[in-house]
């Protein structure tokens, strides 16, 4: 096996990068360190969306604008192909990345190119980090660049890029959804294992977002019959959370007000306007049941009207949320 002698200033430069992309100094930080061992004069990450499919700049520095084409343009070439499958970055020019090249680099001055392919740790493609330089790179460039490529591939992660949504409570487990249904983690809080494993709960999400509303809370029996507090929230999702979004988080609780499922059941009906004939109907009770358990509602809530007990669930969240 190849291997590859690096020197102080080196391995400090690599503790920099993570530094950098876990403590919130993102890719110009990431790459500020970078730049302490490995000569370079621009730089663009290229994030790849799972839920599309195609490439998008997201991050660059040192070129005058960005061609909207070039990322797709360049997960045509072979030499894509190539560092996929090799998970080493490619030099450019070679051959199949001259016109790229000539289009998208010489007309800035820059002499030399280098693709790296961006892998996490555990193998998960993310994207494209490129970089353009006025000299020739170093023989050890790509194998630094390399080196670091599962830390900066962090960068270009969508499926974990959520803007943290206002009025998420501490202790809830999360997980954050675009409209195609994509599903991401939540910075700062546990995935929701009950949530990320339900396939109804990203149409849920997907009519959530399609809704006027700013925020959703209720309850839910989950796997088991145990239940759930649920609060649904708008979220910006994607990088720089520019895709419309929604965070679903949960935490195991009990019914409140000694509450039981069909008591839960009887008040969303009546929070959602119904009356006692067809609540009945719906839940295939008789009335006379149905009149019983609104008896014990309004006692255990402390109300005296449909009105104040509507008002109560809805600010609550005592309706059960079916997914």
């Amino acid at each position: 096996m190849a291997q590859i002698t690096v020197d102080v200033r080196q391995l400090q430069a690599f503790a920099e990068v993570g530094y950098q992309v876990a403590g919130g100094g993102g890719a110009h930080g990431a790459m500020a360190a970078l730049r302490r061992v490995v000569p370079l004069d621009a730089y663009e990450f290229v994030a790849y969306d799972p839920a599309t499919g195609r490439h998008h700049s997201v991050v660059s520095d040192g070129h005058p604008r960005i061609d909207g084409d070039a990322a797709e343009e360049y997960a045509g070439l072979a030499a894509y192909r190539k560092a996929i499958a090799t998970r080493a970055p490619v030099p450019m020019p070679e051959p199949d990345t001259e016109r790229y090249f000539r289009r998208h680099l010489a007309p800035y001055g820059w002499r030399a190119g280098l693709t790296a392919p961006l892998f996490l740790s555990e193998g998960r493609y993310t994207g494209l980090l490129h970089l353009a330089s006025r000299e020739a790179f170093p023989r050890l460039t790509g194998a630094l660049v390399a080196a670091v490529s599962p830390m900066l591939a962090h960068v270009t992660d969508l499926s974990r890029c959520v803007i943290d949504p206002v009025g998420l409570p501490p202790g809830f487990r999360a997980v954050a959804y675009d409209r195609v249904g994509t599903r991401r983690e939540v910075p700062g809080h546990e995935v929701s294992a009950a949530l990320w494993d339900d396939p109804a709960m990203a149409a849920y999400a997907r009519a959530f977002i399609d809704s006027r509303e700013l925020s959703r809370h209720g309850l839910w029996p989950g796997p088991g019959g145990r239940w759930h507090e649920v609060r649904l929230l708008r979220a910006g999702v994607g990088f720089q959370g520019t895709l419309q979004g929604a965070v679903a988080a949960e935490r195991r609780c009990r019914l409140p007000y000694d509450l039981t499922g069909r008591e839960v059941d009887v008040l969303t009906r009546v929070a959602a306007g119904d009356s006692n004939p067809q609540i009945a109907a719906a839940l295939v009770l008789s009335v006379r049941t149905v009149t019983t358990h609104l008896e014990h509602i309004f006692a255990k809530l402390g109300c005296d009207s449909r009105t104040r007990l509507t008002t109560k669930a809805l600010a609550e969240g005592l309706c059960r949320l079916d997914l």
